[in-house]
């Protein structure tokens, strides 16, 4: 029979339940990034910036005849953004009830709060807060909140978030990697026994990868605008003529710890943020490679996964050890990549001077985030729990002798180009060989020995395994540093 009704609704057991895995589920592994991308979190960035510009405009005196404010007076607006709280939350979303927009919002907000704290300072305190309450987002859009807002949390959430977590990953591969960095690995190329290598000289490729994009992410600009409707600084020079308002738009974002644009719409173009996720997609991508290669290696017996941490494998196969947490990453990731692809090309886009596309686009950074957050903690796990089985390396390494068929035509080819002779057709003889068969030891010395070969290299083919053929594999790891 189909599912019944419940005879409660869920959500009105607990308004706490999510309705999404992130929310629920999964809520510990990202919970960091509620600080920085939340709903709650825009709206204490928005806070920030306008008491911000409201200290910015009086500490620069920017408007003439404004009244000043002490230095505890702005220590006190300050500590509404430090001290914000469910209380804060709740008035917030009372206030936006009624004014049905979320920016207004905080300017009202802002303004009670002014009020409070100079009508009880004395004299005069009422007019003060008049005064003053007009400079609160004077002469802004509310572009010009929001765009510095989601400079500033998208900037936290990278920087303070996810960047260490990634790094800690990197650096967790790239340990692996220097101590795998000797036990020699069949290789598959097109998924046929190739060329062999190391497991460390494997995963370092992957570390160096990883690095690279993280060097990328580390560079980007966050870039924030202050320039009004239309970004003409209109309102602001009919206002005050007599200010350097490009100036002081540029000495504010600064202040904000941004990048100043000096040429957008009435929105900042968003150009860097579509930058920024298109880097971390690519990051993700590499990181979707990592755990697909982990988990193949997991398949072949390359990799034995540690046992005794409580976990079931199979409801059903008692011997199972499943590599769940490189098929989570796997999925987190696709799910980032999916909703970073549609962040970085539709936020570059904005009809004329104003579309409302990005404020709805823009709420789903944290989720795309989220997913990879939660990608690097599945990931790092996973690469916690493995250990590597050289024998099984071995294994498939001594039954795979084929392999040997590129050095010794290589040699060939060599002592051919200085002339010695007998060395004629080597490509065309190996292939003969081994193309279709399996050799083994034997079959090989057999063949090198009759070839005619100088003795010094005979003696190093002969000499040679599937195992000590990997070249620089051991040292190439050396190119990911100490650190």
């Amino acid at each position: 029979m189909p599912l019944p009704p419940a005879r409660t609704p869920l959500a009105e057991l607990s308004p706490t339940i999510a309705l999404g895995a992130l929310d629920g589920r999964y809520r510990g592994a990202v919970a960091p990034l509620v600080d920085h991308l939340s709903e709650a979190a825009l709206n204490r960035a928005r806070l920030h910036v306008e008491v911000e510009w409201l200290l910015h405009l009086v500490q620069h005196q920017v408007v003439p005849g404004a009244p000043a404010l002490s230095g505890e007076e702005q220590e006190a607006l300050r500590a509404l953004v430090v001290d914000f709280d469910d209380a804060s939350i709740g008035e917030l979303r009372a206030i936006e009830a009624e004014t049905v927009h979320d920016v207004k919002a905080v300017e009202y907000f802002l303004r009670d709060r002014l009020t409070q704290q100079l009508a009880g300072s004395g004299a005069g305190g009422t007019e003060r807060a008049e005064a003053l309450g007009q400079l609160i987002h004077f002469a802004c859009t509310s572009e010009d909140i929001n765009n510095t807002s989601y400079a500033l949390m998208v900037q936290g959430a990278v920087q303070e978030v996810w960047l260490p977590r990634a790094r800690a990953l990197v650096g967790q591969l790239a340990a692996m990697a220097r101590d795998l960095a000797e036990v020699p690995l069949l290789a598959h190329t097109h998924g046929q026994p190739a060329t062999p290598t190391t497991m460390g000289k494997e995963l370092a490729v992957l570390a160096h990868r990883l690095r690279r994009q993280l060097g990328r992410v580390e560079g980007a600009a966050y870039l924030g605008k202050l320039n009004g409707a239309t970004g003409t600084y209109g309102a602001h020079v009919e206002a005050v003529p007599g200010a350097d308002w490009q100036r002081i738009s540029r000495d504010f974002v600064e202040h904000l710890g941004l990048t100043w644009n000096p040429l957008t719409t009435q929105i900042e173009s968003h150009d860097w943020q579509a930058e920024l996720y298109a880097d971390i997609a690519r990051f993700n991508r590499i990181l979707h490679n990592l755990a697909t290669d982990v988990w193949t290696y997991i398949s072949m017996g390359y990799f034995a996964q540690v046992r005794g941490q409580g976990t079931v494998g199979s409801s059903t196969m008692p011997h199972k050890v499943n590599p769940i947490r490189f098929e989570n990453a796997e999925a987190n990731l696709e799910v980032s990549n999916a909703l970073l692809d549609v962040l970085a090309s539709t936020l570059v886009t904005s009809r004329l001077q104003r579309d409302l596309t990005d404020s709805s686009m823009q709420r789903n950074a944290g989720t795309a985030l989220g997913h990879s957050l939660l990608a690097l903690d599945n990931v790092s796990r996973g690469l916690a729990g493995l250990d590597a089985v050289p024998a099984a390396m071995a294994a498939d390494l001594d039954a795979n002798w084929e392999v040997l068929a590129e050095p010794v035509q290589s040699v060939m080819r060599a002592l051919a180009a200085r002339g010695v002779a007998g060395m004629s057709n080597p490509y065309e003889r190996l292939k003969e060989l081994t193309r279709g068969r399996r050799i083994g030891q034997a079959e090989l010395v057999e063949f090198v020995r009759g070839l005619g070969l100088p003795p010094e290299e005979e003696a190093r083919l002969v000499a040679l395994t599937p195992a000590t053929y990997v070249g620089l594999a051991p040292e190439l790891v050396g190119h990911l540093g100490d650190a």
